[in-house]
């Protein structure tokens, strides 16, 4: 049975551990097996998660609390490394962090010169190699991002989410058999959950 957190216990500070079971949270809704499995290998309960997550949204709705790119800092600490990025017209800065949980992925925050959050997402760490994706078997529950996906069946184009930390592909690509399908994927926090024949 699962442990209750203990009411007497002081609170620590959310850090890493606390951000990793927000982002298995919300990719609960589609991989309850892969977050079950995550979440034994973190050692934490599923009281654990709740509060993390209780915690989390307390932070972004307190009328006192830090600008989202400071609240990164302060959760995840300095960032591993930070790279100035233009996006069409747009500078911005790229900070990214490693997560145990992934080790092959950073949690990437895209920041405006005004220090404004546009992005956060789970992408492919420098020098890590990218996965095959070649046909449809290749899109298995967090086997890629959103722009590898994009990249491996373009041109693919992006779908409106469901919330605010998932996106959504439509894009063709090849079965085994090399038939070539409609599809559309969707992936929370920048990681693939699913993929579905839209045909």
């Amino acid at each position: 049975m699962d442990r209750m957190p203990d009411p007497k216990r002081p609170t620590s500070p959310f850090g890493p551990l606390d951000l990793q079971l927000v982002l298995l949270r919300r990719m609960a809704d589609h991989n309850p097996d892969l977050v079950e499995d995550a979440r034994h290998e973190l050692g934490v309960s599923i009281a654990d998660m709740r509060e993390a997550n209780r915690r989390w949204q307390a932070m972004l709705h307190s009328p006192r609390g830090r600008a989202a790119a400071a609240r990164y800092r302060s959760v995840l600490g300095t960032p591993e490394s930070t790279t100035r990025r233009r996006i069409g017209d747009l500078d911005c800065e790229a900070r990214q962090w490693p997560l145990p949980l992934w080790p092959d992925l950073r949690f990437e925050v895209l920041t405006a010169p005004n220090g404004a959050v546009w992005n956060e997402w789970l992408v492919r760490a420098p020098g890590a190699p990218p996965p095959p994706l070649h046909t449809l078997d290749d899109l298995t529950p967090w086997s890629c991002t959103v722009d590898e996906a994009a990249r491996a069946f373009a041109p693919a184009r992006p779908l409106e989410g469901t919330a605010p930390t998932r996106w959504g592909l439509a894009f063709t690509a090849p079965d085994a058999r090399g038939v070539r399908h409609q599809c559309a994927a969707e992936f929370t926090w920048g990681l693939l959950q699913r993929t579905a024949v839209r045909e």
